[in-house]
């Protein structure tokens, strides 16, 4: 193990947790060592995610001081090993043959058959089960106890080793009392199958992150001269020529430089079908290449692709900690000590009312068995890394459990305009010849002006004058802040804003409307003899994604309040509002305004969701009680935002809510099942009314039923049935 201290986050898996109390004491542990800034340990995954200035021997002793440690540390950029559950269904399947010529009397006795095997073949068959099965549970349990601390292995050793103590006396003194080897056997065994299905169900909950890790190449083809070259893809660097060919999954993040085809991208951002990609368009490492061979320059690699941030972020948010889940550790952390004590009182009170020391023995290990809660420690952190894959399939990356956890509770929904719920790109709106000028010589005339431009209204012009006869021009000239003017056919035009047409003494009457219009204008203007004249008019405007109606609508369904914060025109906000059905609007704002209007709002009660993708939406998205970003937005946006949207369909800012509510709904089940079978349990054990076995029995099932409630999110669905086809492949 490294020695050497550095300032960096550590995932450390952690072996030999059981139980809530278990997360609370190893969390306690590692946020106790000098140098640790924050500790947070995750019983679903088995692991603890550390960040500090502190060596991997400090953290490896911590743990190991509180009873546990530390399990084999993954590769860079890969999911920790977990266990494969097959050694596990060896030791599962002979305790249960073990155990089942024990309980066989026990199910025969209804049918009134009346046999029993021998004590001493009795003992034969459950010690294999209490020393040899039960062998982890001693160890975990003595660990516990050096560390002055109790968990639910201790539960299960106190409970069993007595039934199997009394009846080892029972025999071997010859008092001919009823003996409980059965209840040993059958209790370890039970504990140890839930163990198992319960690990067969935590490794379906890790899926997102393993479906992500498979889409990475281990190779590259680079193109080195004339020669195509295989590397491992740790060799490939930036600027490299990749060469993709059909079928393949794109090994870089890159910009193509040669090829046109379709890529399947459906793991990374949730579109369903296949995308068209071509010369100077940007793929992601990771898509799979349909029907051409591509060539690939490299703008990211390694750690910096975006698949590698995905997985990272998709580990990181699971390796978080909602905060319904602190308390719930400090309750388990509590809970097996008051057990005990519980257990303790009940056998002592069965003996002094005289029920004898064998009934008051047997009343107490039922207390033991049936209070373990595991059940209680698993309800959150399944349910919240289910909720995850879920989202991560469907192109919705929750950065931190507390994200998704808040989403739930929103109440209202603030969104930027200008990238969000339009294409953030303008088109010509509306052209509007003056009387006696023909609309395609209108954009013919203006086309031409633009013929040399970059700016983007001067591409929405062209691509509105695509197929028409487009004439040359000449002496053309920009007007800084104004437009541009030149010569064509013989004509001198200048094409440009209001400033200049006013400017030029243009008579401006004809459109006396146009200066209230929602979008920005151009005027084309012939300088003649007698004076300038207007030729016609261009509104350009930003068009609304096709699918901003829907995700307004299916949030005012759901009873959410809608907001539009934008920095531009009032009209123009205006529009955009009328037509998605935004009721609530502000123009003209700062990026401290926006914040400022999201922070009057939190302090009125509502809990607000900003969603923005650009950087002038930072200071918004950190002041919202949950922030979302378009991950086609800013770097700066997506540090702000708690939930990331893979792509830019705002549809999924309702599924993002949609998924939270579902999940806390199972939360809410999960800790209600989990608390409600030990407020019920106990007491019931404590009356004597349930067996060791049966107890062991319901310990095992409750777990495993409150494991398989929260992983019924991996089926969920959005409303929207986007990334439904995607979603397939995952």
């Amino acid at each position: 193990m490294e020695s050497n201290i550095s300032a960096t986050t550590w995932d450390l898996p952690i072996e030999g947790m059981s139980c809530a109390a278990c997360v609370a004491r190893v969390e306690r542990a590692l946020k106790a060592v000098p140098g640790v800034a924050a500790a947070s340990v995750n019983l679903a995954t088995e692991q603890a995610r550390v960040q500090g200035d502190v060596s991997l021997a400090t953290l490896a002793a911590a743990v190991e001081a509180a009873g546990y440690q530390l399990g084999a540390l993954p590769e860079p950029g890969t999911a920790a090993a977990r266990p494969r559950p097959d050694r596990e269904a060896w030791w599962v399947a002979a305790g249960l043959l073990l155990s089942a010529p024990l309980l066989a009397p026990m199910l025969l006795m209804p049918l009134g058959v009346h046999w029993m095997l021998p004590a001493g073949v009795q003992c034969l068959l459950a010690m294999p089960v209490q020393f040899g099965l039960g062998a982890r549970f001693y160890a975990a349990a003595w660990r516990a106890l050096k560390a002055r601390a109790g968990n639910m292995d201790l539960l299960i050793a106190l409970g069993t080793s007595a039934a199997f103590g009394l009846s080892l006396y029972s025999w071997l003194a010859g008092q001919g009392g009823a003996l409980y080897f059965e209840a040993a056997a059958v209790v370890i065994t039970l504990v140890r199958l839930g163990k198992w299905l319960e690990a067969r169900a935590k490794r379906q909950a890790a899926d997102a992150i393993r479906a992500l890790q498979a889409l990475r190449p281990t190779e590259a083809v680079v193109r080195v001269g004339v020669r195509e070259v295989r590397v491992p893809i740790a060799s490939v660097g930036l600027g490299d020529l990749v060469v993709v060919r059909p079928g393949e999954a794109v090994a870089v993040d890159g910009e193509i430089v040669e090829g046109q085809s379709h890529l399947d991208e459906a793991l990374l951002t949730g579109e369903p079908l296949p995308v068209a990609k071509g010369v100077g368009e940007r793929v992601i490492g990771g898509s799979i290449n349909g029907e051409a061979l591509l060539l690939v320059r490299a703008t990211a690699v390694g750690a910096q692709s975006l698949l590698a941030r995905i997985v990272e972020r998709v580990a990181s948010a699971q390796a978080s900690k909602a905060p319904v889940q602190h308390t719930v550790d400090r309750v388990a952390e509590v809970f097996v000590p008051v057990v005990v004590v519980l257990a303790l009182l009940t056998g002592l009170g069965w003996w002094a009312a005289g029920a004898g020391l064998e009934r008051a023995l047997i009343t107490a290990v039922s207390v033991l068995v049936i209070a373990c809660p595991c059940a209680l420690g698993l309800a959150t952190p399944i349910a919240l890394i289910a909720g995850m894959g879920a989202a991560a399939r469907r192109g919705i990356l929750i950065r931190d459990a507390a994200a998704l956890e808040a989403a739930h509770r929103v109440s209202c929904v603030a969104f930027d305009k200008t990238g969000t719920l339009t294409e953030g790109r303008p088109v010509l709106a509306q052209a509007d010849p003056a009387p006696g000028v023909p609309r395609e010589e209108l954009l013919r005339l203006c086309a031409a002006l633009q013929g040399t431009s970059t700016h983007p209204l001067a591409q929405a012009v062209l691509d509105a004058a695509r197929g028409l006869a487009v004439p040359p021009a000449s002496e053309a000239r920009a007007l800084p802040g104004r437009g541009v003017a030149a010569q064509v056919e013989g004509r001198e035009l200048l094409l440009g804003s209001t400033r200049l047409a006013e400017e030029q003494g243009a008579d401006l009457a004809a459109f006396a409307a146009g200066k209230d219009a929602p979008q920005s204008l151009s005027w084309l203007i012939e300088r003649t003899p007698q004076g300038a004249r207007v030729l016609g008019r261009l509104a350009f405007g930003d068009r609304i994604k096709p699918a901003a109606q829907a995700a307004i609508a299916a949030l005012h369904a759901e009873g959410l309040r809608t907001a539009l914060l934008s920095g531009d025109a009032p009209a123009s906000v205006a529009a955009v509002a009328r037509e998605l059905g935004i009721e609530e609007f502000q123009a003209g704002l700062l990026p401290a305004d926006k914040a400022d209007r999201i922070a009057a709002w939190r302090a009125q009660g509502a809990v607000v969701a900003m969603v923005g993708d650009g950087i002038n939406d930072a200071p918004a998205l950190a002041v919202a009680d949950v922030a979302l970003a378009m991950e086609s937005g800013s770097d700066v946006a997506l540090q702000s935002s708690g939930i990331a949207l893979m792509r830019g369909d705002p549809r999924l800012v309702a599924d993002a809510i949609a998924l939270s509510r579902r999940t806390e709904a199972k939360i809410r089940q999960g800790l209600f099942w989990a608390l409600g079978y030990n407020v019920l349990g106990i007491p019931l054990a404590m009356a004597g009314l349930l067996s060791p076995e049966f107890s062991g029995a319901a310990m095992a099932l409750s777990s495993v039923s409150v494991v398989a409630n929260a992983l019924s999110l991996r089926r969920w669905r959005p409303a929207s049935g986007e990334g439904q086809q995607g979603a397939g492949r995952a």
